[in-house]
């Protein structure tokens, strides 16, 4: 009897709370006004600061300076080894140089932004270099440790409520991420296994991996497809000069076809237990299908016995999951509040047709293409499917991090949407690792505007078709993590000889995309799900039925 009322009890409290997916959009609310609140924003520099271009044989130095006490500071120093190099981050100041060996120029429009995580210190120094906008960040363990002139200016804004507030909500958000990180890896490899020996007692194990690939590739070919059409007629990067500076993104090495045969080795791990305690997402994927096809192929008493070990340890995961799920709101509104209170909105301004462009596509793959096969290939309605994703796709837009959303979007997915535990426990963790529609779209939009808006280079017909086909594979090999999508556009960029440093400034922008096309990523791999449940089904009904 108490455990019925127990039950009945929880049942009315879950009946007076709001559902989770309005949880979260309140979560988000909440978070961006206080953020916006807390915002301190930045502060004009109207001192005396000058770039200098010296040329020295075949090189280049590029020295910012302010004039103070009466001497001049450096703020920032970069040398180029060539000519090259040097028109790539700054054009406008390579054009003006001529032929001359030294050049100096203004400094204007200067303007910080001071950003705190507890001791750590982050100064975003935005200004125009001759009209031509840079970004540069500095960052250090203290404000102590900053250069002179940095340390004055963080000194402007001591740390006070609004750090207080921003150094908080970045830790709740980072302990919430690291909660979810915490059951992906347990997660991915018991549904995988679960899903694939459930998968072989049907016999329906060839006909979900051939369904689930043939969506995958499908929907990201179309993805690329939109965004270069849309980048095309829109045309961002003409006319646009791309600023120079920003932070060096780490990039792979070695050539196009290394990465990719780098890629193809990790599917195959030296050592299983490694690959699983560093998360090597493509790794554990592969060894997961292996294990649970040989644990079918072994059959008797010993594959019933890890069956249901692994079966078991997968509804262990899913309650696990289900409780951190709970506290999303939190983890929600304390991304929202950090973000806010430490971006700023002026430099969206240069890269505004940009981001249309990237926008523009995404909704298209979003709201049309996705739509458009899960109504014709699944036999849903986009809407009610829509309504049961919200909690997972508004989590993986605050979070930038589809694999951060698996645990939500498996729930939703089953839960909320209905779909067999046999597909999504097989369907979702793998699209959460070679399924980016929304990454490789962006990848081929960054890439055309990198090139429209580098001087004298342009892409021909054949060189879209290999940046389409090299984003596709790119995406594949993306993590599941913020900002995953700016160091695999590296393989891009080399497979069309675009410049790398052209990606300096993109990461400006890239948090905002980032939510987006994560949302994107998400979204694609939960239609899947429905189409796969459903071929897969209606094949296995037809040949019961024949």
């Amino acid at each position: 009897m108490t455990d019925k009322n127990e039950m009945a009890g929880d049942a009315q409290r879950n009946r007076r709370r709001p559902a989770l997916h309005y949880q979260i959009l309140i979560a988000m609310i909440i978070g961006t006004v206080i953020g916006l609140a807390v915002n301190p924003g930045k502060y004009d520099v109207s001192e005396d600061v000058s770039v200098e271009v010296l040329r020295d044989g075949d090189a280049f130095s590029m020295t910012e300076s302010v004039a103070l006490n009466g001497d001049r500071e450096i703020l920032v120093e970069e040398r180029f080894p060539s000519l090259e190099a040097f028109r790539r981050s700054f054009p406008a100041m390579a054009e003006q140089l001529g032929q001359d060996d030294q050049l100096t120029l203004p400094v204007t429009e200067g303007a910080v932004r001071v950003v705190y995580n507890f001791e750590e210190v982050t100064v975003i120094w935005q200004r125009r270099h001759n009209g031509v906008p840079a970004v540069t960040e500095i960052i250090a363990d203290s404000v102590e440790t900053l250069p002179p002139f940095w340390k004055s200016v963080a000194d402007r804004q001591p740390v006070g409520v609004s750090a207080s507030v921003t150094s908080i909500m970045k830790f709740i958000g980072d302990l919430f991420l690291r909660l979810l990180k915490m059951v992906t890896v347990p997660l991915i490899l018991t549904s995988l296994i679960t899903g694939v020996t459930g998968l072989g007692q049907h016999g329906q194990f060839g006909k979900m991996f051939s369904r689930t690939l043939m969506y995958y590739v499908s929907t990201s070919m179309l993805a690329i497809f939109t965004g270069l059409v849309l980048v095309n007629v829109i045309s961002p990067g003409v006319g646009a000069i791309l600023p120079g500076g920003g932070r060096a993104v780490a990039t792979p090495d070695g050539s196009l076809g290394q990465v990719l045969m780098t890629q193809l080795m990790r599917l195959i791990p030296t050592n299983p237990f490694q690959a699983i305690a560093q998360g090597e997402f493509l790794s554990i994927i592969s060894f997961a299908i292996m294990l649970g096809l040989f644990i079918n192929l072994v059959g008797g008493e010993h594959a019933r016995r890890l069956s249901n070990l692994f079966s078991s340890a997968f509804q262990v995961m899913m309650k696990m999951t289900a409780w951190i799920i709970s506290l999303a709101p939190i983890g929600v509104a304390a991304f929202m509040t950090y973000a806010t209170a430490t971006q700023g909105y002026e430099v969206f301004g240069t890269l505004a047709w940009y981001m249309l462009t990237v926008f523009l596509a995404l909704g298209v793959h979003a709201a049309i293409t996705l739509p458009i096969i899960l109504r014709y290939f699944a036999k849903r309605s986009p809407l009610e499917y829509l309504r049961a994703m919200t909690p997972s796709l508004l989590t993986a837009f605050s979070t930038a991090s589809s694999n951060a959303a698996l645990p939500l979007t498996m729930s939703c997915v089953e839960e909320r949407a209905g779909v067999s535990n046999r597909t999504s426990s097989f369907v979702l963790p793998l699209g959460a690792t070679i399924n980016m529609d929304g990454t490789a779209l962006y990848e081929a939009v960054a890439v055309l505007f990198i090139a429209q808006a580098t001087p004298g280079f342009e892409l021909s017909l054949v060189q879209q078709i290999t940046v389409a086909f090299t984003a596709l594979l790119a995406s594949v090999g993306a993590a599941g993590i913020p900002h995953a999508g700016l160091v695999m556009m590296a393989i891009v960029l080399q497979a069309v000889g675009l410049p790398l440093e052209a990606q300096g400034i993109i990461i400006a922008v890239d948090r905002v995309l980032d939510m987006c096309r994560t949302a994107v990523n998400v979204w694609s791999d939960s239609c899947g799900c429905a189409v796969v449940d459903y071929q897969v089904g209606e094949s296995h009904l037809e040949a019961t039925s024949g």
